[in-house]
């Protein structure tokens, strides 16, 4: 029994002399792999595998150009139309306003060509001049109360100045009793709308008293 302890206490030095080396070569060759594993490269992903870029990318930037495009031809054409049904209603609305202002501007004269043509009846079935003539002023004062309703002004230039605005002289005349530069007599009206000449009136103007010894 003796024997055996000692033994045993022989070996416990040597036996924990075994597990320090343990220890230290345990110690030395972590560092060596630490090395290695640092050494290890890395792997990187693939770039088809990067977040954010798909394969497909270009193709659905293509198609949503196409996408883009086909909207803004639509537009297009929408607009076209539009504007082409813009037109026609404008053209519908002025030949429609043509309408109203032509009726409007005939009604008052439908009476006097009323009048005129019963006038023109009489003259086959009756001599009476002064009849004829009172219904001509008639209608004269008929015409006046229509142009008057559509806020026409009729020009009696007779007597008057000359005055190359509103009137147009056809001819020159010498006068002992229309002094020079005034109208001896009238061909025609003139008319006017407000400040808007319509038609000039046409007029025959005196050159003064003749010369003296001419024939």
């Amino acid at each position: 029994m003796k024997n055996s302890e000692k033994d045993k206490e022989k070996e416990a030095p040597r036996k924990a002399q075994e597990k320090n080396a343990e220890k230290k070569a345990e110690k030395a060759e972590t560092p060596k792999n630490a090395e290695k594993k640092e050494e290890t490269p890395k792997t990187e992903a693939p770039a088809s595998e990067a977040p954010g870029k798909p394969e497909d990318a270009p193709e659905q930037k293509i198609a949503s150009l196409e996408k883009a495009v086909l909207e803004l031809e639509d537009k297009r054409i929408r607009l076209i139309a539009e504007m082409d049904n813009q037109r026609k209603r404008a053209a519908k609305d002025m030949e429609a306003l043509r309408y109203s202002v032509m009726t409007d501007t005939l009604h008052p004269f439908f009476q006097v060509f009323d009048h005129f043509a019963m006038a023109v009846a009489a003259t086959e079935t009756s001599n009476n001049l002064k009849a004829l003539l009172d219904g001509m002023k008639m209608i004269q004062t008929e015409f006046d109360r229509a142009f008057s309703d559509l806020g026409i002004e009729r020009i009696d230039a007779v007597g008057k100045e000359f005055d190359p605005n509103t009137q147009e002289a056809v001819s020159q005349e010498p006068s002992d009793t229309v002094p020079a530069g005034k109208v001896i007599r009238q061909w025609c009206y003139g008319y006017k709308l407000r400040d808007r000449l319509l038609k000039p009136a046409s007029v025959v103007v005196s050159s003064g008293p003749a010369e003296a010894g001419r024939k």
